[in-house]
């Protein structure tokens, strides 16, 4: 294997690894394990434990930004929000994916508490790339926050583990979520 495909591998499995432990209960021997590496050679890979998940950060959002983009390419913006929150419902069927993304906003917070700004803001920086293809899709303020926000909606209720039938899942369209349950 090359070492971009080590590093890819890596970011997998720091993805799986955060998920379930966050920044700061996740080893990088855990990663390395996962990768099937050892822990030096992980660290000839990426420096150090901050930029295996600022790596693993930028994975996440940039995936479900290039599948939005893909699917909403061309459309007018009320088909565009259909097809890219039908696309979100997919790319978070994934648990380790949907989790992983809580984890990032609680390492942003984290960091900002500690004075580490520039972690944060790394984050910050490929949260709001999103952010922006949205708004470019939808072409609305109002219609962008509500995106967004049902977004985190739908990630809240899957990562408490509501099931699909539970009341609180009356502001969703439940339509699109059948597939991610």
């Amino acid at each position: 294997m090359s070492a971009d495909e080590r590093r890819e591998a890596v970011v997998r499995a720091a993805i799986t690894e955060f998920a379930r432990g966050g920044y700061q209960g996740t080893s990088t021997s855990a990663i390395a394990s996962r990768v099937g590496v050892s822990q030096p050679y992980l660290f000839r890979l990426f420096p150090d434990k901050r930029a295996i998940f600022l790596a693993a950060a930028r994975r996440c959002t940039d995936d479900i930004r290039e599948r939005f983009a893909e699917v909403s390419d061309g459309l007018p913006p009320d088909e565009a929000y259909h097809a890219m929150a039908g696309a979100y419902v997919d790319l978070i069927a994934d648990r380790d994916r949907l989790l992983f993304q809580m984890q990032m906003y609680v390492a942003v917070a984290t960091a900002t508490e500690a004075g580490d700004a520039a972690f944060a803001t790394d984050i910050r920086r490929a949260w709001t790339e999103l952010w922006d293809l949205v708004h470019l899709r939808l072409a609305d303020d109002d219609v962008t926050g509500e995106f967004m926000g049902t977004g985190m909606l739908i990630n809240v209720l899957l990562a408490l583990g509501y099931p699909l039938d539970h009341r609180v899942w009356a502001s969703c369209d439940l339509t699109r979520l059948d597939r991610a349950g």
